[in-house]
C-alpha cells in the first residue's frame, strides 16, 4: 500500500469516528441543526479528502509517465464546500451554518492532529 494510501485510510477512520460522534450527538442532544450541519460539512469534507487523493494519484502517474498533467481537482473542491454553504443556507431550520463551516474543516484539523500524533509516534520510536 502506498503512502498516501496509508494516510487516505487513516484519515477515513478518523473522519468517519467523528460522523458517528455527530449522528449520537444528533440524535440526543437539542442542537439538531448544529450537528445536522457539521455531519453535512464533514461529510462533504470526507467527499474532498477522496477527490484529493484519487486526483493526486492521477497527477504522480501522469507526471511518471511523461505525460502533461491537470490539476488535481480545486475547482471541484470549492465547488462541494459552495454546495455545503447554500444547502445550509437554503434549509436554516435544518442546518447551522457555522456548523456546516466547522464540519468543512474537520479534513483540517484532522491532518494537523494526525501529524502531530504521528510527530510524537516517531520521536518515541526513536528514543
Amino acid at each position: 500500500m502506498s503512502d498516501l494510501k496509508g494516510i487516505y485510510v487513516r484519515y477515513k477512520k478518523y473522519i468517519f469516528y467523528l460522523l458517528a460522534l455527530y449522528v449520537l450527538g444528533w440524535g440526543f442532544t437539542p442542537y439538531q441543526a448544529v450537528f445536522l450541519g457539521l455531519i453535512l460539512g464533514t461529510a462533504l469534507s470526507l467527499y474532498n479528502l477522496w477527490v484529493m487523493v484519487r486526483k493526486t494519484e492521477r497527477f504522480g502517474q501522469a507526471v511518471a509517465e511523461g505525460r502533461s498533467a491537470r490539476s488535481i481537482g480545486t475547482f471541484t473542491r470549492l465547488a462541494s464546500a459552495a454546495l455545503a454553504v447554500l444547502i445550509s443556507y437554503r434549509y436554516p431550520e435544518l442546518f447551522h451554518i457555522a456548523g456546516t463551516i466547522v464540519g468543512l474543516m474537520t479534513l483540517y484539523i484532522v491532518i494537523m492532529i494526525d501529524i502531530i500524533i504521528q510527530t510524537i509516534r516517531k520521536n518515541l520510536e526513536e528514543r
